[in-house]
């Protein structure tokens, strides 16, 4: 087992890297990989709630991803039809240690610029947009680095939203 001081800077700006390419490549199925069986995608609608007990916009496990992950690429997801194209900008990454010796604590921001391709006179359509948002990642060493938790606080959660059917 590799303690979690062992991951550098460069190594948790490299992960997380990865991560936003799988993403901006539509690289869904890779990107459940790398998630540890128990690992929690979760997008609060408020800030210090408990998932268990207050609404998310997002809350899944890994069922839930799996199922997240197979309904916008083997079924028809209206509200992805075109696919929306996506550019994760990742930044201010910071490692910091866990509660928990075997993980180790990463908190960023992302910017993501997305537009679903279209005619401008279709709503949402042909229409770049960006949102944002504070990530706390909670990294486990199963061989290898593995999301044990992927929250992103939207700075835009308490005003109106339309279509994130991509994954933030």
């Amino acid at each position: 087992m590799i303690p979690a001081t062992q991951l550098s800077q460069q190594e948790a700006e490299r992960f997380l890297y990865l991560e936003a390419r799988l993403l901006d490549e539509r690289a869904f199925e890779a990107w459940l990989e790398l998630f540890t069986s128990d690992g929690v995608y979760w997008v609060p609608m408020e800030e210090g709630t408990d998932p268990e007990t207050s609404s998310s916009l997002i809350y899944d496990n890994a069922k839930q991803r799996a199922e997240r992950v197979y309904r916008l690429l083997h079924t028809p997801h209206y509200a992805q039809m075109p696919p929306s194209r996506t550019v994760h900008h990742v930044s201010n990454v910071l490692v910091e240690a866990a509660s928990d010796d075997r993980e180790v604590l990463i908190r960023s921001t992302v910017l993501i610029s997305e537009v679903r391709p279209g005619h401008r006179q279709q709503y949402g359509l042909a229409r770049p947009r960006s949102v944002a948002g504070l990530c706390e990642y909670r990294l486990r060493y199963e061989d290898g680095w593995r999301i044990a938790l992927k929250k992103v606080l939207l700075i835009e959660r308490d005003v109106p939203m339309f279509n994130l059917t991509f994954i933030v």
